[in-house]
């Protein structure tokens, strides 16, 4: 959603159940401009679907999974069609999807060898989800190993130390330079981003302050959609990450999820994009 709010050509691959709650999600997700073509929609299965604790004070919100056994949760790599994910420039992944199940996660694997092999460039962002794995070391094995086929990847602090063991962001960053990515960012919270990138060395972009955190959920790809897309438009690496800690920074003053993600136009009043030109095809 955020992408596609921004101008860009975005796809999405999923399963969901023939339910009310699997109408409302497609119903959105086309409504935002997204191309849901390989969306299927079972009649056998169920949508997985959470709850989340309404926390207008900036803490963290309780929250209960329901994706066990859900549509998705039986998509497996059969279900990846390559030919699709080649039609796109690039990949976006996340450590969500392939803890659900252990066909998921092997769809997930297939999708990034896809595009890897393709030459295609994958973003990656771990969203770690302790209750959805069997146990830690386990989350920690299967995020890093997914970490390893991506470009960019996209951890927070906490994260990153749980990950890597590493209790800096230049630390963090290391580990994952030192297994392929070509650009790591660290994310800080308030305190912005670090990275560190083969092409744009290393370096800090300072937070956006913000009068009033009230939901911190969604930050975090508020963040990557913005770093993503000025990438895609061939922006400087400071640049994206700026301009992903300002969609992030907007992101928590507001309740929900997507709410606070920002238009193209908003975008361009803030000052943070090119002129719009071609738009790009995204997974």
């Amino acid at each position: 959603i955020g992408l596609a709010r921004l101008g860009l050509r975005v796809g999405w691959a999923s399963r969901l159940g023939d339910d009310s709650m699997g109408r409302a999600l497609l119903a959105t997700m086309q409504g935002e401009g997204i191309d849901c073509s390989h969306v299927v929609v079972d009649p056998a299965q169920r949508t997985g679907f959470q709850f989340k604790g309404r926390v207008t004070d900036g803490s963290d919100p309780p929250v209960e999974y329901h994706r066990k056994g859900s549509a998705a949760s039986h998509m497996g790599p059969e279900d990846v069609d390559a030919d699709w994910l080649r039609s796109a420039r690039h990949l976006h992944a996340t450590g969500v999807f392939p803890a659900i199940s252990a066909t998921s996660l092997q769809a997930a694997i297939r999708s990034m060898e896809v595009m890897r092999a393709a030459g295609r460039s994958i973003s990656f962002d771990p969203n770690l989800r302790p209750t959805l794995w069997a146990s830690p070391e386990t989350m920690r094995q299967r995020i890093n190993e997914l970490a390893a086929r991506a470009d960019w990847v996209l951890p927070g602090m906490e994260e990153g130390l749980f990950l890597t063991g590493e209790p800096t962001p230049e630390g963090i960053a290391r580990f994952y330079r030192a297994r392929g990515a070509r650009l790591v960012v660290v994310k800080l919270g308030a305190d912005g981003a670090y990275y560190d990138s083969e092409e744009a060395g290393c370096g800090r972009v300072e937070g956006f302050p913000v009068a009033e955190v009230v939901d911190t959920v969604g930050a975090g790809d508020g963040f990557a959609a913005g770093v993503i897309s000025a990438l895609l438009e061939g922006r400087t690496l400071p640049e994206a990450v700026r301009r992903g800690a300002w969609i992030g920074a907007r992101a928590v003053q507001v309740l929900g999820d997507t709410e606070g993600l920002p238009t193209r136009a908003q975008l361009e009043e803030a000052g943070l994009c090119l002129r719009r030109g071609s738009v790009h095809l995204v997974h």
